[in-house]
């Protein structure tokens, strides 16, 4: 990408309010970032049907000066910069209404890898909750390490606990920061990040080095962290925290919630005690509690069903496409991103996933996601 488009996707990403739903939705009607910036303040008023601060003409001059000088940060510093239409982006961030539409980042990962669990926590961990997320990791691990990213905010407590079993463990491991790449908080941590990238984890961020840090950049961020993964754990939390608000967040995505119980009696098991009352979280004790509710299966029960396909019955043509499709993309796709790449009409699409289903060729994973069994 050269550095002219990055300086438009940089500035088309901090427009206030962008997000995947109004990104898609202007660039249907404008050929590229470039003409929302070059657009006069009345064309852009008529063009989004309102007129507010983001159709004035120096608002959207100083993004791009903004932008200028990002530019040049990332090149002094190799930073990555993914966008919502590059084929590194995080699909799963594409079905989050509220998700950023650029990336920036150190290290160098797949972050569609087919199976992410973000693990989140409170500050005061315990020995309980540092001890589960080791167990949890190493067992997750033995069963998928080059399939699997364990995803964090790299905060004290229970999220550098997770990190630091998927580093002793040879996982993947990418932490999601509440600010820009021009400084790492908490600094003591700065090791572990290191060890993160050199790892072949990532360091993840959607601020940029001119964004100022605030308390509220901490809950914003915890967003990503529940959108990026397939599922949730909360390892140990109190009644409220941000690891409440990181679990809240993944049920309004329709992800999958975890939750270590704990003694009633104990203030940092509370929190996650309520969850599983409210039946806002599956309760969770070991990895194998993760796999049957998940349907994520190992490599022996996978060389299973591979000799039990031979015994389906024969598909039809659309079904065949379906298929093939799911096959080729050795991974879990959205119902959305089907429909977009095989232009079936939605009805007749969900229609046909349903006999799949029932025969056996296809498993609807959480989020209306298929697989090709």
């Amino acid at each position: 990408m050269n550095d002219g488009c990055l300086k438009y996707r940089i500035a088309f990403a901090s427009v206030r309010g962008m997000g995947v739903e109004l990104a898609q939705r202007l660039l249907e009607v404008l050929p590229d970032e470039a003409a929302f910036f070059e657009a006069d303040s009345h064309e852009l008023a008529n063009l989004l049907q309102t007129r507010n601060k983001i159709t004035d003409k120096s608002y959207r001059h100083k993004l791009l000066e903004m932008a200028e000088e990002e530019v040049r940060f990332i090149n002094e510093n190799g930073i990555f910069v993914t966008y919502f239409t590059d084929c590194d982006f995080p699909t799963r961030l594409l079905n989050a209404p509220d998700a950023p539409i650029l990336l920036y980042g150190k290290g160098s990962c797949d972050l569609n890898r087919s199976k992410v669990v973000s693990v989140v926590g409170t500050r005061n961990a315990t020995a309980y909750g540092t001890h589960f997320c080791e167990t949890l990791i190493a067992d997750l691990a033995a069963a998928f390490k080059d399939e699997l990213i364990i995803a964090s905010g790299l905060a004290y407590g229970i999220d550098i606990a997770a990190h630091k079993a998927a580093l002793r463990n040879g996982v993947t491991t990418v932490a999601i920061l509440a600010h820009g790449l021009n400084t790492l908080y908490p600094a003591i941590h700065r090791s572990v990040a290191n060890e993160i990238v050199k790892s072949g984890g990532a360091l993840l961020t959607d601020y940029t080095s001119h964004d100022y840090v605030s308390r509220a950049n901490f809950l914003a961020r915890n967003r990503i962290v529940a959108a990026i993964a397939d599922c949730t754990i909360v390892a140990e939390s109190a009644e409220k925290g941000g690891a409440m608000v990181t679990a809240n967040i993944a049920s309004s995505y329709n992800r999958d919630v975890f939750a270590l119980p704990g003694r009633t009696t104990d203030a940092y098991s509370a929190g996650c005690n309520q969850l599983i009352r409210r039946n806002m979280a599956s309760l969770i004790t070991s990895a194998d509690d993760l796999m049957k509710a998940m349907q994520w299966e190992t490599a022996a029960s996978n060389a299973m069903h591979g000799k039990q396909r031979e015994l389906f019955p024969t598909l039809s043509g659309e079904e065949q496409a379906i298929y093939d499709y799911l096959k080729a993309q050795g991974e879990a796709v959205h119902v959305n991103v089907m429909y977009g790449a095989l232009k079936t009409p939605m009805s007749q699409l969900l229609g046909l996933l349903i006999d799949l289903e029932f025969k056996g060729m296809v498993t609807a994973l959480p989020g209306n996601k298929y697989a090709a069994t």
